[in-house]
């Protein structure tokens, strides 16, 4: 795991807690040596359940708080979001584990 995203873990398990995130993983470039000053940070993200507003305010905070901490842009994909097979099993074969 890149140490951008260990010297953070305490942190975004504590912005998970806040915003009821389920499960949190990274994936793409950060997991990579192409990954430099100028990439964003790829995260895959499951919500608890709770009602739409309480859903998509906790998505646009979680997102910003993110974008905050690591000063990038950050691709905050929701896990039931996703349809198309081949990229869905392209991100299970590498993603990692950050919450849950």
């Amino acid at each position: 795991m890149n140490s951008i995203l260990k010297n953070q873990l305490d942190t975004i398990r504590s912005l998970c807690e806040r915003y009821r995130v389920k499960t949190l993983y990274v994936f793409g470039s950060v997991l990579t040596p192409n990954f430099d000053t100028h990439s964003d940070i790829d995260l895959l993200v499951d919500f608890l359940d709770q009602d739409a507003l309480q859903y998509a305010s906790n998505y646009f905070q979680f997102k910003f708080e993110l974008e905050k901490l690591f000063n990038r842009k950050i691709d905050l994909l929701e896990e039931r979001a996703l349809k198309n097979p081949y990229f869905i099993e392209n991100i299970n074969q590498k993603k990692q584990l950050l919450y849950g």
